[in-house]
């Protein structure tokens, strides 16, 4: 998963550097999506985590 997003994120900075340059703006740009992006997996993985815990404890028999 690392490396698809590196290539992605490889690719969208030289098509940037291609179509004119990458200023100061760009940095918050950059960030921005970095941080929606790291937001988005650790809410995947925190969703992962709440179903498999959800399903372990549906799985305790309390007879």
């Amino acid at each position: 998963m690392h490396t698809n997003i590196t290539l992605i994120w490889t690719y969208l900075r030289a098509r940037c550097v291609a179509s004119g340059g990458w200023d100061e703006a760009g940095t918050v740009v950059e960030k921005v999506i970095l941080t929606a992006i790291f937001a988005g997996l650790a809410i995947a993985v925190g969703a992962i985590i709440v179903a498999k815990v959800t399903a372990k404890a549906n799985s305790i028999n309390l007879n």
